[in-house]
């Protein structure tokens, strides 16, 4: 089994978005230039109607000065200057319902690239939740599998020097094919960890860790069958490294309805593995935009600008929905997406989050 098979997933493209957006700043200029040209257009008008009152003003001060003679000619200039006045209503309700409809059409285009910028990022964030979903799938196979290890199997069962140390050395050679981990603990029933596999680099073995969240659940499964998995956070023990701990119990015989025996935790490297998802998101560089992954009490757990990773807590609007996005008060963009889960993995309430700036 791949110890990084969910790293592997290909990300969603960006491309077919980009040329959405190259469409829509098309439409929105080809729309500003025809506005522009009828905004231009009815100036002329207006300007050659202002000519035509203006001779037809001439003419009738013309035929005043001709008496009698000049009286038809005033007829004309009369109606010369009132085909002018109707040119220039024309001209100027042209402008207003032109200006109106090109304004009505630049908004209705912008909010449907809105929309689609939105659902965009939406489906990256469920990209990037679903990528952290199936990587850790493989955490949960893993430490099961492992819990069934003849040579853990034993130490626990009668934790001696020679198979603590036999243990050590395959926890060891399991380390060296699965580079995600920082360090595998075979822990007894009353947490004191007996065997690890990075004890040049870890000296752990000796250590309680009974009053940790990860151990107290382990302790308490029901089967081999069923798996612990810990939130993400620092574990002082591995150099305040930034881990997730998945654990299994190891039963007597390696059956999954054994007696309990002993607990085995295996530590995720969470941090180069979560920033290699959401930096790999593909977004581009005009949405400003930040990825996160964030747990269930919406602590940040990853972020491609490597902020706020475990102390930050950022406020998200789900207004009951697990996945969607809005615009808070700056105008800045939230896309959200809660985790779907992965085979049996069923997730930990974990959101993907892109925060795009305006």
């Amino acid at each position: 089994m791949s110890a990084a098979l969910g790293l592997k997933a290909k990300p969603i493209a960006a491309e077919p978005a980009d040329d959405d957006s190259d469409i829509s700043a098309l439409i929105n200029r080809l729309t500003a230039e025809v506005n522009q040209i009828a905004v231009d257009k009815t100036k002329a008008i207006q300007q050659i109607t202002n000519q035509m009152k203006m001779l037809a003003l001439n003419a009738l001060i013309e035929s005043s000065r001709a008496g009698a003679q000049g009286a038809g000619f005033a007829v004309v200039a009369q109606e010369v200057r009132g085909v002018g006045q109707q040119v220039e209503t024309i001209a100027r309700e042209l402008e207003t319902q032109l200006t109106k409809r090109t304004g009505d059409l630049v908004a209705s285009i912008d909010r449907m690239s809105q929309r689609s910028r939105g659902e965009r990022m939406v489906d990256l964030s469920l990209n990037a939740v679903e990528l952290i979903d199936r990587n850790l799938y493989e955490r949960t196979c893993d430490v099961r599998w492992w819990a069934t290890d003849s040579a853990v199997v034993d130490c626990a069962a009668s934790p001696a020097a020679a198979a603590v140390t036999y243990a050590s050395q395959r926890l060891g050679v399991i380390l060296g094919a699965y580079t995600v981990y920082l360090d595998l603990w075979l822990c007894d029933l009353d947490g004191n960890v007996i065997a690890n596999g990075r004890a040049d680099r870890f000296r752990v073995v000796g250590q309680n860790v009974a009053h940790t969240k990860w151990f107290r659940e382990a302790k308490g499964l029901r089967s081999g069958d069923d798996y612990v998995a810990g939130d993400v956070e620092n574990q002082p023990l591995l150099g305040n490294a930034q881990v997730a701990t998945y654990c299994a119990s190891v039963r007597a015989g390696g059956q999954a309805n054994g007696a309990p025996i002993g607990v085995l935790a295996i530590h995720f490297d969470w941090e180069p593995q979560a920033r290699a998802i959401v930096q790999g998101v593909r977004i581009g560089d005009s949405d400003k935009a930040r990825v996160l992954l964030v747990d269930s009490n919406f602590r940040v757990i990853a972020a491609s600008d490597g902020q706020g990773i475990l102390s930050e807590r950022i406020s998200i609007s789900l207004n009951g929905q697990r996945s969607g996005f809005y615009h808070d008060r700056t105008g800045t963009m939230v896309a959200f997406h809660a985790t779907p889960g992965y085979e049996t993995y069923r997730g930990l309430g974990w959101y993907g989050v892109i925060v795009c700036g305006v």
